[in-house]
Order: C-alpha cells, then sequence, then structure tokens
C-alpha cells in the first residue's frame, strides 16, 4: 500500500503555557498537520495537565484539526464535553477501557476520528477484535505522564506488527507515534509503517520550533510504500 505524506502533530504539552497563544499561532503558521493535546488525570498517568477550559481556549484559535489524547481513567464519562469543548479526534488508551468497542463507537457518533492508544508493555494483539472499527492507533514510545523521556526502541517493531495486522482489514488505518520522537528515529518511524510522528520536547525545546516541524515534514519527501 502506498501512503500519503506523513503527518506531524507538535505536543501542546511541551509549549510554554504562561505564552499559549504564541506557540498556537507558530503551530497555525507551520507546517504541523495537528495539535496533539495530552489530556492527563493524574491517576492512569502519574500527571495532571490541563482539561475542557484550555482546550477550548486552544480551540479558539487553532486553525489545525486538534488530535486530543486521553490519558485518563473512565473516557467514556467525558466524551462528549471533549468533543464540545473542541476535540476533532479521541484517542482512548485501551487499558483504561472496559468496553473499548463501545467507546470507540461512541466517538465515532460524534464525527470524530477514534483512536486507541497502547503503553509500551501492552502488545498489538489486544488490537485484533477492534482493528477494523478504529480510525487511528496511537503507540506510545514512551510510559506516559511526562515529556521528554527516552525513547522504547521496541516502538519500531510494534508498529511494524500494527500494520501487518491492519494490512487487509483497515487499509485507512492511521499510525500514530506518541514519546521521544526526533528527527534521529523520524525516518526509521516512518519506514516501519508510522502515518503520525507527534513531536513535544523535539519541536518546542528548539531554537526555532517552526523549523524544527519543517525539518520533520521534509525527511520522507517520496512516498512511502509498506
Amino acid at each position: 500500500m502506498s501512503k500519503h505524506k506523513h503527518l506531524v502533530a507538535p505536543s501542546i504539552l511541551s509549549a510554554d503555557f504562561a505564552h499559549l497563544y504564541d506557540d498556537i499561532a507558530m503551530v497555525n503558521q507551520s507546517e504541523a498537520d495537528w495539535f496533539h493535546i495530552d489530556i492527563m488525570d493524574g491517576v492512569f498517568v502519574p500527571n495532571i495537565s490541563f482539561g475542557f477550559p484550555v482546550l477550548a481556549s486552544i480551540e479558539h484559535y487553532a486553525k489545525k484539526p486538534l488530535d486530543v489524547h486521553l490519558m485518563i481513567v473512565e473516557p467514556d464519562r467525558y466524551i462528549n464535553q471533549f468533543k464540545e469543548a473542541g476535540a476533532d479526534h479521541i484517542t482512548v488508551h485501551a487499558e483504561a477501557c472496559t468496553h473499548l468497542h463501545r467507546t470507540v463507537h461512541a466517538i465515532r457518533d460524534l464525527g470524530c476520528l477514534a483512536g486507541v492508544a497502547i503503553n509500551p508493555h501492552t502488545p498489538v494483539s489486544q488490537l485484533y477484535e477492534i482493528i477494523e472499527d478504529i480510525d487511528l492507533v496511537c503507540v506510545m514510545a514512551v510510559n506516559p505522564g511526562f515529556g521528554g523521556q527516552k525513547f522504547i526502541e521496541g516502538t519500531y517493531r510494534k508498529i511494524r506488527e500494527l500494520r501487518a495486522l491492519a494490512a487487509d482489514r483497515n487499509e485507512r488505518l492511521l499510525i500514530e507515534v506518541d514519546g521521544g520522537v526526533n528527527d534521529h528515529n523520524a525516518l526509521a518511524l516512518l519506514k516501519a509503517g508510522a502515518d503520525v510522528l507527534v513531536a513535544g520536547n523535539y519541536v518546542f525545546a528548539a531554537k526555532n520550533p517552526a523549523h524544527a516541524i519543517a525539518e520533520l515534514k521534509k525527511i520522507t519527501p517520496k512516498l512511502i510504500s509498506v
């Protein structure tokens, strides 16, 4: 299968919250495709990020889709509210959903892209029964909760396994990689079968964040065949 040019989604968790408008404007004007927004509750992951008011504020100024990643327990309770606050894509963790099929279809019924994230210890095989029903899989390349962590090398294998799993059953599936993505591993991730690169620290810690985004976008100027 040939895929279109890969997407880049800067992670707002790494932005400067004291100058959030400036960082939103930078992403709007950059070559980025999505805003990646991590929602953390301090229960599912050992950190707390932000909730509905901040998401709504980002949505007010954002000119690109909001890719909302819920690192929370009982995400079903809040799906409608995240849609109302501006989410275009909603990704839940497989580990947090007792009835994942129901949750995925509730997201799609709202008109959002439905994503499922898997932690580093979660095997791709856990998505076997749901692969046809989802739009996106977010492969965590670090243990979720904090930015700036070291990339886990087993991620490449998981992406290849996921691409193989989806090959005959969901060719439209987007594979997103979140955690430790930079200009050193991006090409290998794309060759393994990734479609979407989430980059936080690499982008926002750069002297020129827009240039860092452009560097990720130009890594594979040609179509990739897998």
